[in-house]
């Protein structure tokens, strides 16, 4: 047996496994725009409860009539790195209003949020700094941490899920430290749990620390217009550097951003290797999510349909017999117990029209695995309940309530 052919054979030995295990993910295709509901192959219209269309925008007109004029006006793409070919003014309006959107000095895009975190942590790092981060941030914060500390030789540090007594603990140990450094979620994806902002921005003070955060989950979802974990705790301008996406709320595409100081920025362009090594952000995708931001600006009514959506949601799950964790954002999760159950009510939640994802180790902890609900403000009344149903009759097929 060749070396390929035994590489190969021990990959499909493991998806094997997984399927054995029942807790091998499955592709469902979609054949219309994502919405709060959705055509999918070989199921025909089926609602969706696991998407990060939080405003409803991925099918949006307007959103999409900026995309088809983004692509008229600038072609593809700019076929390299933006400081060799030269930056699209869509680049640079669109990262005007993200700087506005989110209220710092200036913002750079990237085509990814992973790559943004990535960039950030890797750039900026360097020997003598500490970095310590919430130990449920999402995996894109993580591999940046482990990707600095490769590189600088920085040091690195977890705090307990915000845990304000082991982040001060962790500070203290590092007072000999040339910078410290915080990281932490807005929202934290799988929780739906919000930092304790305020109190990592004391904190910060106290400890000359620097605070990094991603808003993914919390750009165009959190505070009264959508603006994000700072606009909820009435802290916006106050936080050092916000990365967030465009591939969620605003839009839905794809993107991510890092928004600061105009010198964070400009050193963005200046080292971070994701800008320096790849093509920009596709300026219809730049486009239409400027409209995204443009829209959310102009509709924050919008906003506070996607909350109340949650709220009703959370009302009516629990009022089913289910246990969401407590929260206030539009992530809602039920905790299930073991990957391959919480995989089989998905399927079953499927078989009733309902869309929603199964989630278990490794991407939480074993024991802890969940369907993680998600709303919409594109959602109705009817959708919800609609959905409230289909839990109730599984969840009482399965015997959970």
């Amino acid at each position: 047996m060749s070396l390929n052919t035994r590489f190969t054979a021990e990959l499909q030995g493991r998806i094997d496994q997984l399927k054995a295990d029942k807790v091998y993910k499955r592709l469902n295709h979609l054949d219309s725009p994502q919405s709060a509901r959705v055509q999918m192959e070989g199921r025909g219209e089926v609602l969706i409860l696991s998407s990060n269309n939080y405003l409803g925008l991925c099918d949006e007109p307007s959103v999409i009539q900026a995309g088809h004029d983004g692509l008229t006006k600038f072609g593809a793409g700019t076929g390299s790195v933006r400081f060799i070919c030269g930056t699209f003014t869509i680049h640079r309006e669109l990262e005007a209003a993200l700087a506005r959107f989110v209220g710092t000095e200036a913002s750079m895009s990237f085509v990814s949020a992973w790559t943004a975190n990535e960039a950030l942590t890797a750039t900026v790092a360097e020997a003598g700094d500490f970095i310590i981060s919430d130990e449920l941030n999402h995996a894109s914060i993580i591999d940046s941490m482990r990707l600095a500390k490769a590189i600088s030789k920085c040091t690195t540090g977890v705090y307990k899920h915000s845990d304000m007594d082991d982040l001060v603990a962790k500070l203290e140990g590092a007072k000999d430290a040339k910078r410290r450094i915080i990281w932490t979620d807005g929202v934290f994806s799988m929780e739906g749990s919000i930092a304790r902002l305020p109190d990592i921005l004391e904190i910060a003070r106290k400890y000359d620390a620097v605070v990094f955060m991603d808003d993914s989950h919390s750009t165009g979802v959190l505070g009264k217009t959508g603006r994000g974990t700072a606009e909820h705790f009435d802290v916006v301008g106050e936080v050092d550097v916000i990365t967030s996406t465009l591939g969620k709320a605003l839009g839905g595409a794809a993107g991510g951003f890092v928004a600061g100081s105009a010198a964070v920025c400009d050193m963005m362009t200046q080292r971070s290797r994701p800008q320096l090594f790849s093509n920009a952000l596709p300026p219809t995708v730049a486009a239409s999510a400027l409209e995204a931001v443009r829209f959310t600006e102009a509709h924050p009514g919008r906003v506070r349909k996607l909350q109340d959506n949650a709220n009703y949601f959370r009302e009516q799950i629990t009022e089913a017999g289910f246990k969401p964790l407590a929260g206030a954002t539009p992530i809602v999760p039920i905790i299930i117990g073991e990957t391959a159950a919480a995989m089989q009510m998905s399927d079953m939640l499927l078989d009733e029209g309902v869309f929603v994802t199964g989630f278990g180790f490794p991407v939480v902890p074993h024991g802890t695995a969940r369907v993680r609900c998600q709303l919409s403000a594109a959602h109705s009344r009817d959708d919800i309940d609609f959905a409230v149903r289909a839990f109730k009759k599984v969840g009482g097929k399965l015997g959970i309530v």
